[in-house]
């Protein structure tokens, strides 16, 4: 997983509530495991004209087109537990989110693929929200070593972390990462097992 120290980057505005994993990637794009190509399926039917054309939406105009962040309305990621949510998400580029709340499922998928989900009182997201509609000009900074965002008028909030999910962010620890740092221990038991009680790995 790649690690994440800090970003900056351009914002892009969603102000909508509720939304969720299904909007941010439709179901007929779950038929695959791989965690590369589902930005094409990334809020499909909120970019996508039923007779395929493009509508006006904000990650598809060139202000955003390169956003790294968004900044959303409340309750984001609700819904269906779909772990290709993230995946969208990531496969696009974006890399932090910013919303006053976030389903509990969704929000630990975060995590555990890379991005950065920070969670702010409402006074706060309207500020963010209103820097992000300048466009190209809205670069938001992230710092999650300080855990401070700087808005592009170079105000900056500080925001609060799990002290385990930080760490993991800043080291690029997934599940199995975090496995492989206990691999050495994990060799010691196996080894000290296979003397013990050899049956169970087919020793005569």
């Amino acid at each position: 997983m790649e690690k994440f120290t800090t970003l900056s980057g351009v914002a892009a505005p969603l102000p909508m509530v509720n939304v969720d994993t299904d909007m941010i990637i439709p179901k007929q794009f779950l038929k695959t495991i791989k965690r590369t190509g589902l930005k094409e399926g990334l809020f499909y039917e909120m970019r996508w004209t039923a007779d395929g054309q493009k509508k006006d939406f904000v990650l598809d105009q060139p202000a955003y087109q390169n956003a790294k962040i968004i900044v959303a309305g409340p309750n984001f990621g609700c819904g269906s537990s779909r772990e290709h949510a993230p995946w969208a998400l990531l496969d696009f580029g974006i890399r932090c989110i910013i919303s006053e709340d976030f389903a509990d499922i969704f929000y630990n998928n975060c995590f555990k693929n890379g991005i950065l989900p920070i969670k702010m009182p409402k006074e706060i997201i309207a500020k963010l929200m209103d820097d992000a509609s300048r466009g190209s000009n809205a670069i938001i900074e992230v710092d999650l070593e300080k855990q401070e965002i700087k808005g592009p008028d170079g105000g900056t909030v500080r925001f609060e972390i799990d002290p385990f999910r930080k760490k993991c962010l800043m080291e690029g620890l997934d599940d199995i990462g975090l496995t492989m740092e206990k691999k050495s221990d994990i060799d010691d038991f196996e080894r000290r097992q296979s003397e013990s009680q050899p049956w169970l790995h087919g020793a005569a």
